[in-house]
């Protein structure tokens, strides 16, 4: 059943040229309330409209949906220590010659899961990297542990390298590729069958399609003063592949980015992080994604979500404090609020079909939260 009023809504910012497309779908406790799909997943080349079904390119949801997950199975299990650090689970990267002021291996864990590592935001190691280096992803961990500084201010800040190494890091303690890990620890336990890094081209045209070309990060590189001459730059229209150009680099499977999904398989993950529902990790387990482990800082974080306490936060006011979400570059957002078992999911292609700059809809995400749980109370 769709809500009138939000798909009223979202309607409204397409047509105001946001995005062209919107999928969404509204739970509690384990149950589906609301759902609808709204204009055209691909408007070029050719237009398709979007389905309930559609596949997204998550872009960041990989973090909780993925990463996040995993290190908490691994949490559990006591394979893997919030309080360690770095460097204890990659001795063998203390043979190189590491700054004592940059301590990029004297990193905790639970410091990589909160964003509170001081590792800087993002770096093009596309552009970094030796291009023949068969083992791209072990010298992206190289780059990380030890060419940059770490900044110290603010004292969360988001970083794709926290989850990047992190992703590395499942690949060493389970001694496999991560989107193999994810196959036989997430997807096909949940028998998901729309999820998967590096979707099967035969199911491109139920795939959203993304930007033409790469320019947005083209334009950021040049912008942080990198040379991008000669970078082989996709031209051509991305569909079907990951939009994440460091997670692209690496074959399409990474910690940070990478997977899709569509809103029903995702709501199935997200009912992993909620203690009534799981059945993947320990009820218990589940308390990680709601505390904050970061108070008094310039953001609540609890394990790979940002929680609803955090100023300004797109959960808007309609959630609970301690609900706890997360975002995707491409558009696409999730949030739950555990008390009441409620899951929202909305996913966008924000990036397809529309000049630089990409629209900012994080004001669209909040009135979306408000508008579904007013819809929500609403039907109690």
């Amino acid at each position: 059943m769709k809500s009138v009023e939000i798909s009223n809504f979202l309607r409204a910012r397409i047509e105001a040229k946001d995005f062209p497309s919107a999928v969404y779908l509204i739970a509690e406790k384990g149950e589906i309330i609301f759902q609808d799909a709204l204009g055209f997943a691909v408007v070029e080349p050719e237009k398709i409209e979007a389905e309930t079904d559609t596949i997204y390119d998550l872009a960041s949801l990989t973090k909780p949906l993925v990463t996040g997950l995993l290190c908490a199975k691994l949490i559990e299990q006591s394979k893997l220590g919030l309080e360690k650090t770095v460097e204890s689970y990659f001795s063998e990267l203390i043979e190189f010659d590491i700054p004592s002021e940059y301590n990029c291996l004297d990193v905790l864990i639970l410091e990589l899961l909160t964003h509170h590592s001081s590792y800087q935001a993002w770096k093009p190691f596309y552009l970094l990297t030796a291009k023949q280096n068969e083992d791209k992803r072990k010298e992206v961990l190289n780059f990380i542990t030890s060419k940059f500084p770490p900044q110290s201010t603010p004292p969360i800040i988001y970083s794709d390298l926290n989850f990047l190494a992190l992703g590395f890091l499942l690949e060493k303690l389970y001694g496999k590729s991560l989107d193999k890990i994810a196959e036989e620890e997430i997807f096909n336990p949940l028998k998901l069958k729309n999820t998967f890094f590096n979707p099967p081209q035969k199911l491109r045209e139920r795939i959203a399609a993304s930007e033409f070309e790469n320019e947005y990060e083209k334009q950021t590189c040049i912008d942080f003063g990198f040379d991008v001459s000669k970078y082989n730059w996709r031209e051509y229209q991305i569909w079907g592949e990951v939009h994440d150009g460091n997670c692209y680099f690496m074959g399409g499977v990474s910690g940070h980015a990478g997977l899709f999904s569509n809103v029903f398989e995702i709501f199935k993950i997200a009912q992993q992080f909620l203690a009534e529902e799981t059945v993947l990790l320990k009820p218990e387990t589940c308390k990680l994604f709601r505390t904050n482990f970061t108070k008094g800082l310039n953001e609540s974080r609890s394990i790979s979500f940002q929680l609803a306490a955090t100023k300004d936060s797109t959960a808007s006011g309609a959630l609970s404090k301690d609900s706890f979400g997360h975002l995707g570059f491409t558009g696409t957002s999730l949030w739950i609020e555990p008390e009441t078992r409620r899951v929202f999911v909305l996913l966008t292609n924000r990036t397809h079909a529309r000049e630089l700059p990409f629209a900012n809809i994080n004001s669209t995400r909040r009135r979306f939260h408000e508008l579904a749980a007013q819809q929500l109370d609403s039907t109690q």
